[in-house]
């Protein structure tokens, strides 16, 4: 499936308003751009895309954001997509790339899939660098008031790999104190979200010195800032903090900056390529990972809080192979026709539907179309859409780009223009106690009866409390698959008490992370990664694409 060579980045950059000189190039399809001023006025209407839970079978989330981006503009208006920067982790294990498909992809794929900008190199370096820092400040500090009892932070790398979860460090003699650490992926990094949710370097350095990095031996919260090195980690990330605009398969404009993992940590890309969007363009497209019980959730709780944002509508994207899924069909006859399986997998839709009207969205269903759709089974879900008043529209980007998604960029111009949504109604306020914010996630968007804190979380709680953070918004790290904690659980699980093991404070980030579960926040490869397709061959990447 071929599509026209990309347009030089100079193009894309005018388009929005940039002249040549105020970009800095990356080659010739990819640049960063400056920071947009953190009190511009928002002229655009900003559109969120989330899915139904995911599963083996896939919803194309991507894709949709990126056919809904190229749909706008084709139907005459100004749009921009606003996404997440890919991991590496995942492009080489279970998912594969992560910039769209087919005619709806953003380019240049494979450099945005493996090195793109440093951006996620930086922010590796620079987390490592403050550990390295931290390890050298403790080995002077010996019997000192600012000596180490224990640390808070992990080690980071970009790369799943179960073997570094639990290491020791400092092993044999002169090497430093012996310890018992691990390593977290780059993606779950406070850095990450703290890159992400800067409104300009001096907010990131501020943020950067806010971090909890452990607890001396006196008792005290050892924050960046007490060290004296929120200055060198600044100047690590001073290029990171600029929004890389990229385009589309059709030369809409890209800002895909930041990436942040939604089920680990708080899944939007960064503030400042949304606002930059906004401030722009018309029209800003963008995605929150996984469903709305982690992604769309945080997004509205934790980003829109923090930015100002008010969405003016939220896509809701399924599939009918995910649908089956959900359904209870097995991945090897997904591509087999099964109306009923559809009908039994709406339950899923209508949970996540029915999230989204709570937070005060107004939802547009979009149904992503594949090749292998069953006779019926589009208009089965078209049907139960219409019978709850909730717009719908099929995308074809895949297979015919910005066209293909011009149903669905129609509905989502009416629906903005005659009943958009209403000011965000936030799950908590942020006053409450933090056990009564856990309670209200699991009851308003997961379905369950309570969160119920282990004897270790509970401490975290009180250090927590201590250290000024009863007051921010909670970011739940639980398994996508279910909206329970446990993968397994069906779409119609309710009432469950979810378990939370532990409690962190990220004070740079400005939230309270709750881990739910057995959620780990360094992935392991599957027995077939995605590496084993990956090549180059003839001056190109391939395989990338998942």
């Amino acid at each position: 499936m071929s599509h026209p060579p990309p347009l030089p980045i100079s193009k894309i950059s005018e388009s929005l308003g940039f002249s040549a000189g105020e970009i800095e190039p990356f080659g010739h399809h990819i640049a960063k751009l400056p920071l947009p001023p953190a009190d511009g006025p928002l002229k655009g209407n900003l559109v969120l895309v989330t899915a139904t839970s995911p599963n083996k079978a896939g919803v194309g989330k991507t894709t949709i954001t990126t056919s809904l981006a190229m749909g706008l503009n084709h139907l005459g208006h100004e749009a921009a997509a606003a996404l997440r920067e890919p991991s590496l982790g995942p492009c080489f294990g279970m998912k594969g790339g992560a910039t769209g498909g087919g005619m709806a992809q953003v380019l240049p794929m494979d450099a945005i899939n493996l090195h793109f900008t440093g951006d996620f190199h930086a922010i590796t370096s620079a987390h490592n660098m403050l550990m390295a820092l931290l390890e050298n400040h403790q080995q002077h500090q010996q019997g000192q008031p600012l000596q180490l009892k224990r640390t808070f932070w992990n080690r980071v790398l970009d790369v799943n790999d179960r073997t570094l979860r639990e290491v020791i460090t400092g092993m044999g003699s002169g090497n430093g104190i012996l310890r018992e650490t691990g390593f977290d992926i780059t993606p779950a990094s406070e850095l990450m979200a703290v890159l992400c949710l800067a409104s300009d370097h001096a907010d990131l350095e501020a943020r950067i010195g806010r971090i909890v990095l452990g607890e001396t031996v006196t008792g005290q919260r050892l924050r960046v800032s007490d060290l004296g090195f929120s200055g060198a980690i600044t100047a690590l990330l001073s290029k990171a903090l600029h929004p890389n605009l990229v385009q589309t398969t059709e030369g809409t404009p890209a800002l895909v900056h930041g990436g942040p993992f939604a089920n680990i940590a708080h899944g939007c890309n960064s503030l400042i390529a949304t606002r930059l969007g906004l401030q722009r363009c018309d029209w800003v497209v963008t995605e929150a990972g996984f469903g709305s019980d982690l992604g769309a959730e945080k997004f509205f709780n934790i980003k829109c809080r923090l930015g100002g944002f008010q969405p003016v509508v939220t896509v809701l994207a399924t599939a009918a192979r995910s649908l089956k899924a959900h359904g209870g069909v097995e991945e090897k006859n997904l591509h087999l026709p099964n109306t009923a399986a559809v009908e039994q997998g709406l339950v899923n839709l209508r949970r996540h539907a029915e999230n989204l009207q709570r937070f005060g969205q107004t939802v547009v269903v979009a149904f992503n179309v594949f090749s292998d759709d069953g006779a019926g089974e589009q208009e089965l879900v078209a049907q139960w859409c219409r019978s709850r008043n909730l717009p719908f529209a099929p995308c074809s980007g895949f297979t015919a780009g910005g066209e293909g998604a011009a149903d669905l960029a129609r509905e989502v111009v009416r629906a903005a223009e005659h009943n958009p949504s209403k000011p965000l109604q936030h799950t908590y306020a942020l006053q409450q106690p933090v056990q009564e914010k856990l309670d209200a996630l699991v009851q308003k968007v997961y379905g369950g009866a309570r969160a119920v804190l282990s004897p270790q979380a509970q401490t975290d709680l009180k250090a927590i409390l201590a250290g000024g953070g009863g007051e921010m918004p909670v970011c739940v790290a639980k398994t996508p698959y279910a909206f329970s904690h446990q993968p397994g659980d069906s779409s119609t699980v309710e009432g469950f008490e979810l378990p939370i093991q532990r409690l962190l404070l990220n004070a740079g980030a400005g939230f309270v992370v709750a881990l739910a579960g057995e959620i780990m926040r360094m992935p392991g490869l599957p027995k077939n990664p995605q590496a084993l397709h990956i090549a180059y061959q003839d001056g190109e990447v391939t395989g990338i694409s998942g």
